[in-house]
């Protein structure tokens, strides 16, 4: 008979997915241990067992949980009416602002994605594609005849742009919600003039 879940499985989960984080991040995910997680989560070895078979379920859980809440909160935000010039800069922002209280989450994804599984790092590109999919499309609207057949040079332009974004954290950690927005606004006026430049 297989063993209930408890009604505090969820929280207890989410606490371990957070507290995990900080010691991949910190600690380095090949030199990290579950004896470590489990000692900072303030549970038995035997404890984090029950949640996660492995270190490597654990760290694909991690990243899964936050890529397609990440995915799921940028693809959804509302833009009608809003012209390209617009909807660049609601992405840019609210991408910043999902990433605030994320940073272990998100340093830990450039080592840890290659040493997944291949069928995970596929679920984990995905919703990765998802997002540089529709920064594209807005970044083409704004300028279609700079960007017209030429697919490499759109691609080098929306990674720069993620580039500002995703390195935010290392400057820029306990930015409040106004100074994200004030730097969101910056990328967003650099990017409009850079592609007009082009």
């Amino acid at each position: 008979m297989s063993r209930p879940i408890a009604k505090d499985h969820d929280e207890k989960r989410t606490h371990i997915l957070k507290i995990a984080a900080r010691v991949f991040a910190d600690q380095g995910f090949a030199r990290a241990s579950m004896s470590q997680v489990a000692k900072d989560c303030g549970i038995s070895k035997a404890n984090i067992y029950h949640y996660y078979s492995s270190k490597d379920a654990l760290l694909f859980d991690i990243l899964d949980t936050y890529l397609s809440a990440l995915r799921d909160r940028i693809i959804g935000i509302e833009m009608s009416g809003l012209d390209p010039e617009a909807q660049l800069e609601r992405i840019v922002i609210e991408t910043l602002r999902a990433y605030e209280g994320m940073d272990h989450e998100h340093k830990i994804q450039t080592e840890g994605i290659p040493l997944l599984p291949q069928d995970q790092q596929a679920i984990l590109k995905t919703y990765q594609r998802d997002l540089v999919k529709q920064l594209s499309d807005v970044v083409q609207a704004i300028a279609p005849d700079v960007f017209k057949d030429n697919t490499r040079k759109l691609r080098a332009t929306v990674m720069s742009i993620f580039g500002m974004l995703n390195w935010f954290y290392m400057w820029n950690s306990p930015a409040d919600q106004k100074a994200r927005d004030d730097y969101g606004q910056l990328v967003t006026k650099l990017t409009l003039t850079g592609v007009r430049g082009l």
